[in-house]
């Protein structure tokens, strides 16, 4: 989700970002998806990717939990420090590295196997996912305040969540490895 703001008075800014929400840790995955988003980044400017990968850290955090909703990615909001064209040009690279840096991961676990326990994890973590966009993005915030369509801005939730009072982990369990990646942000690349 990338965007150029432009107000009538002239003011400008660039934002958005790309974050990777998984139920289980996939080292694999996570590198493929940073190293693609670290790649466009250095090749923008070195610093885009250590300050953005900060952001989404802080950025993706469900407060009233003290965790996030994923595994990070890139983040940025206000952006009008440089020249606007390459900014736009940042920014569509940004855009265009959403295949490459999720397609693979998509066709490699398509056809995995679940357990009712995992799938029922899964629907917990799509709650979370819940929580942060209706409780603290901004972008919904602000669609939802300015009176526009309500399904539109609704429409990236996912089609089934889930709640479950008081749910516990299993210490040395894939959640609880996740979870504590939830609460402590990781380097991935």
């Amino acid at each position: 989700n990338y965007r150029l703001l432009q107000t009538e008075c002239g003011v400008w800014w660039f934002g958005g970002g790309t974050d990777i929400t998984p139920s289980y840790i996939d080292k694999d995955d996570l590198k493929l998806f940073h190293g693609t988003y670290k790649e466009v980044c250095d090749k923008h400017d070195p610093e885009f990717y250590p300050k953005f990968k900060k952001w989404a850290d802080e950025y993706f955090v469900i407060k009233h939990r003290g965790e996030t909703r994923g595994l990070g990615g890139i983040f940025s909001d206000d952006m009008n420090d440089r020249d606007p064209e390459k900014l736009l040009e940042f920014y569509t690279d940004c855009v265009n590295s959403v295949v490459p840096a999720y397609v693979p991961i998509v066709k490699k676990h398509m056809n995995d196997e679940f357990t009712a326990q995992q799938k029922e994890w899964q629907g917990m973590r799509r709650g979370r996912y819940v929580e942060f966009n209706v409780v603290y993005d901004r972008g919904t915030i602000f669609g939802l305040k300015m009176g526009l369509n309500t399904e539109r801005i609704l429409m990236s939730l996912p089609l089934q969540a889930r709640w479950e009072y008081d749910h516990q982990i299993e210490p040395g369990s894939p959640e609880a490895d996740i979870m504590d990646a939830f609460k402590n942000p990781r380097e991935w690349v």
